[in-house]
């Protein structure tokens, strides 16, 4: 093909070409797409489509998990980092993990707009490789199989870590808290769940008898073992690292240190101080 007689006899300006060759270059058109780039709703992902978390629902969940400036937040999964950033303004440090790049990019734009770069990270990966070890809150809009797959994950936190999910729960475990808000249409229930403390297993108590605990997430069944019989453990409840329960008419309650419970038992009361080591976990 014949090249149109412009472009043949008429020689272009370096100029000219400088702003060709910036327009073509990769470096360029990637730069522009992320300047431009929007989300659309419901697009599909790697394990889950996009669908923001509306900001009321951002609020209540932040409001839930009690966030503060000595928090570090992590949302996986974070999409266009509302989660994250509302965080950051509250002066929390907050990270989002978004296997999307230009999410991610996304929301550092964003991020820079809301003046938070600073408590604001966002990184490109998996969620379900993801280091989570150092938060102390989640904050999460994932689907229930999502949440199961990542539940030994969850359950690996230090106790007292608080996880808040946008209407999907967990499998088998019970949230310990659930709000939902009114005249609300979709996406509207907020869940919160307390990563207790693991105390499965056998303690014995110093110069008494043995515990023996059954535990299911957040509830602990067992028996109080002695030399002329055993005693049922009733009610008990694990909040973060603090345990109740009761055994007969005595009210237990300690809190775990390492592979000590340390705590006191009241006898209609009568309050003395107990402590036990574990000796076997099951």
């Amino acid at each position: 093909m014949t090249a149109p007689r412009w472009i043949a006899t008429r020689p272009l300006s370096a100029g000219v070409l400088a702003a060709v060759f910036t327009c073509l270059s990769p470096a360029a058109t990637r730069a522009q797409a992320t300047q431009t780039y929007e989300p659309l709703f419901a697009q599909p992902g790697k394990d889950v489509v996009w669908v923001p978390t509306p900001e009321p629902m951002v609020a209540l969940m932040l409001d839930m998990a009690k966030v503060t400036a000595g928090d570090l937040v992590v949302d996986l999964g974070s999409g266009d980092g509302r989660l994250v950033i509302a965080a950051a303004k509250r002066g929390a440090r907050a990270r989002g993990v978004e296997f999307n790049p230009d999410m991610v990019q996304l929301a550092r734009r964003r991020a820079i707009e809301a003046g938070v770069k600073d408590r604001a990270t966002f990184v490109e990966g998996d969620m379900f490789a993801a280091d989570v070890s150092d938060a102390t809150v989640l904050a999460l809009f994932l689907l229930t199989e999502n949440m199961k797959r990542l539940q030994p994950t969850f359950l690996a936190l230090r106790p007292g870590t608080r996880i808040v999910s946008n209407t999907f729960g967990i499998p088998e475990w019970p949230a310990d808290e659930r709000i939902t808000r009114p005249d609300c249409s979709a996406w509207c229930t907020a869940l919160l769940w307390i990563v207790p403390a693991q105390v499965h297993g056998a303690w014995q108590i110093a110069n008494g008898p043995r515990l023996e605990f059954d535990q299911h997430f957040q509830k602990v069944t067992g028996r109080l073992a002695g030399p002329v019989g055993s005693s049922p453990i009733q009610g008990g409840t694990i909040r973060g690292a603090e345990i109740t329960f009761t055994i007969g008419d005595e009210s237990w309650q300690a809190r775990l240190e390492g592979d000590r419970l340390v705590g006191t038992r009241d006898e209609r009361g009568r309050v003395t101080s107990w402590t036990a080591t574990r000796i076997a976990t099951r």
